[in-house]
């Protein structure tokens, strides 16, 4: 049985005291120790930034790549190793801006990955600069005399071009964004949990301010209507819904033809393949070589 003490480590933390993204920290945890994931069976990945710190402080396998390139450094990882359960946790500047591109063409590639976006809307680790999701007339340490450049809202991205889930959790509710997390890890192909945390130090608002307007989405809603969940993405004003945003059924994944034809096993595993025969392969490409249809 997997506990969530397994993934405890003595790292000492660098986010303020008091900072939601332990919210984040403890049902990421929950979650993992719930769905019965060993700590040697999860990689998680992150670029630069105060989201980015997180996998330091769990005891399991994880890498810190550079500044918006922790979705092609975890994409590596899953080709590699397929039986890893690869999380990606990142900032909204972190993956929206620096990495926007890279989130892009992840939608089309739909890896068997899971993305966990902290969204605080602006850089906190810098200072408080604008991020891409930003408001418009927000005044921030650079922008003086307010934003004047509308936000990006990549959950209505995702939910365009076909992530199968895509989901908006908040920090301050452990418990149902743990059950969104596990929904996400547990979906086969792209997940994305977009998660609302409130900067303590450089924030607009308390943590009180998104209490009062978080809600929960109801029984009552259907997640399957793709219009209905775009509805919702635009919710983030005086309420702002949380849940499964969008659920479709899932779609063949990343790399699925080369699992069934060529292995399903992990590269590591497979038999080196000798000298000799890459050089053949590469004397037939400098010779127009075409491999056998």
């Amino acid at each position: 049985m997997v506990k969530i003490d397994d993934y405890k480590n003595d790292v000492s933390s660098q986010w303020c005291p008091g900072c939601p993204n332990f919210g984040i920290l403890n049902a990421l945890k929950a979650a993992l120790a719930a769905l019965e994931k060993k700590p040697h069976e999860c990689c998680l990945v992150s670029g630069i930034g105060q989201a980015a710190k997180l996998p330091h402080y769990l005891n399991c396998n994880f890498f810190n790549g550079l500044h918006g390139r922790a979705l092609p450094a975890a994409l590596g990882i899953h080709v590699a190793n397929p039986r890893l359960t690869t999380i990606v946790v990142t900032g909204e500047g972190d993956c929206y801006g620096e990495g926007g591109n890279h989130f892009l063409h992840a939608l089309r590639r739909n890896p068997d990955i899971t993305v966990v976006v902290h969204n605080n809307g602006f850089y906190a680790l810098t200072k408080g600069q604008a991020s891409p999701t930003t408001k418009v007339g927000e005044k921030r340490s650079l922008q003086i005399n307010g934003v004047e450049i509308a936000p990006l809202n990549m959950p209505a991205i995702a939910i365009v071009h076909d992530c199968t889930l895509v989901a908006r959790g908040f920090a301050g509710d452990g418990d149902h964004l743990k059950s969104l997390l596990m929904e996400a890890v547990g979906h086969p192909g792209l997940s994305i949990v977009e998660v609302i945390q409130p900067c303590i130090t450089w924030g607009t608002h308390p943590l009180s301010w998104y209490r009062e307007r978080v809600y929960t989405l109801g029984d009552d809603y259907d997640p399957t209507d793709r219009m209905a969940a775009l509805e919702k993405t635009m919710e983030t004003g005086e309420r702002i819904p949380t849940g499964i945003l969008f659920r479709a059924a899932p779609r063949k994944p990343f790399a699925d033809r080369f699992r069934k034809e060529i292995t399903d096993r992990p590269f590591a595993e497979l038999n080196p393949v000798s000298p000799e025969k890459i050089a053949g392969f590469l004397s037939g490409l400098r010779k127009g070589y075409m491999p056998d249809a």
